[in-house]
């Protein structure tokens, strides 16, 4: 190779190859396709960042960064989803009501919207405000309260308190006790002209409809109570207040003695149970219910002492003869329909008399004489003494 400042001159083509323009040429043949890749994934990534930020900035981002004024946004009950965002975009917390709602529905948020009123702002993001919602961290403006068939007034009062819906447990159930800020229902009017109902723990103990209540978390008891009234209503129609004349009670005795079937039985037992009390006052004899003594001591306990059943109070049905002095709970329809239709079989063989056998089967031995009755009792009285053994109960 010779370098006179001009040119280069290579003495042998190997000697070119070597030093000259080979060496080079070789070098780009194995960057080349490297270089060109490297182009290639810098343009996907250009394209897809941009495209990513152009559906971001147009339908995921705030409407407004820089304002963080907050906005009040109520989510009512039953409303659809399509509603609230609606809703979202016309208050100008979204960019596009479309996309919130398939966002939504993809990510499994629709149906976990939750009620109540949330503080949103426009500066956060499309994703913020479906996860606020979601969380349901706003004031929830209805509570969903379930009062279940058996419960007492009492039951309900705790629900209603620990759910925060009422302030105190005492005014409630004071209204409960007198009722008489709603004498304006005939049949609470018809409750409060009865014998000794002074005498009552609650006057509304058995008017309370076992069902599920959306109640707002802002009503007053008055409009809660009246909510479960007017339920009572339509589970007491026309019809049965007809069976119940043609039986010769009145829709508080019904309810009266519905309550004590709730109590004492279960569903497959319902109208057994009623053919044994209807059989039972017919003939002259007292109920005998064990769980009118509950109601009294508010506690359940199988084996019953007999200081227990001497107990005084108009509720106590092994002291006074006919129905308890009022309901000892809420009963449900079934156990109204079993107290206005009485099992047919059981009432036309005379059976006077039940027992339980399992306390946690819940399962009922009926009996037509007391020898029999008596027979069973022995048998089983062993099981509720264990029962009330293993709950602490002597």
């Amino acid at each position: 190779m010779k370098d006179d400042g001009k040119k280069v001159t290579y003495k042998s083509l190997s000697e070119e190859r070597k030093y000259g323009f080979y060496w080079y040429s070789g070098l780009w043949r194995v960057l080349r396709p490297l270089l060109v890749a490297l182009t290639v994934a810098v343009a996907v990534i250009g394209l897809v960042t941009a495209g990513y930020n152009g559906i971001y900035n147009h339908y995921f981002a705030p409407v407004d960064q820089t304002d963080v004024s907050e906005i009040g946004f109520t989510v009512s009950s039953g409303q659809s989803l399509s509603g609230v965002a609606n809703r979202l975009e016309q208050a100008g917390l979204i960019r596009s009501h479309t996309v919130f709602k398939y966002y939504c529905d993809f990510a499994g948020m629709g149906q976990k919207i939750q009620t109540g009123t949330y503080l949103l702002n426009r500066s956060m993001t499309m994703l913020e405000i479906a996860d606020r919602l979601t969380t349901g961290d706003g004031n929830p403006l209805v509570r969903n309260i379930t009062l279940i068939p058996g419960e007492t007034v009492e039951d309900f009062a705790d629900k209603l308190y620990t759910a925060g819906v009422i302030a105190s447990k005492d005014s409630f159930l004071e209204k409960c006790r007198t009722g008489k800020d709603f004498s304006d229902y005939y049949y609470i009017a018809d409750a409060l002209a009865t014998k000794n109902v002074s005498k009552r723990r609650y006057v509304l103990e058995g008017y309370l409809a076992p069902d599920t209540y959306e109640v707002y978390t802002n009503a007053s008891d008055d409009d809660i109570i009246r909510k479960l009234l007017s339920q009572t209503e339509a589970v007491f129609p026309v019809e049965r207040q007809e069976r119940a004349s043609e039986l010769g009670y009145t829709m508080d005795q019904i309810l009266t003695m519905a309550s004590l079937i709730e109590k004492e039985a279960g569903a497959a037992d319902f109208a057994r149970v009623s053919a044994v009390f209807h059989n039972r006052l017919k003939a002259g004899m007292k109920l005998q219910s064990d769980v009118t003594i509950h109601y009294i001591t508010g506690m359940r306990k199988m084996a019953l002492a007999n200081s227990d059943l001497q107990t005084d109070s108009l509720y106590n049905t092994y002291v006074y003869s006919g129905l308890p002095l009022g309901p000892v709970c809420n009963p449900s329809a079934s156990a109204i329909d079993a107290a206005l239709y009485p099992d047919e079989v059981f009432t036309a063989g005379g059976y006077l008399y039940f027992c339980a056998k399992d306390p946690e089967s819940g399962e009922l031995y009926f009996s037509k004489t007391l020898e029999e009755h008596e027979q069973a009792v022995k048998i089983y009285a062993p099981l509720w003494q264990a029962y009330d053994e293993s709950r602490g109960i002597k």
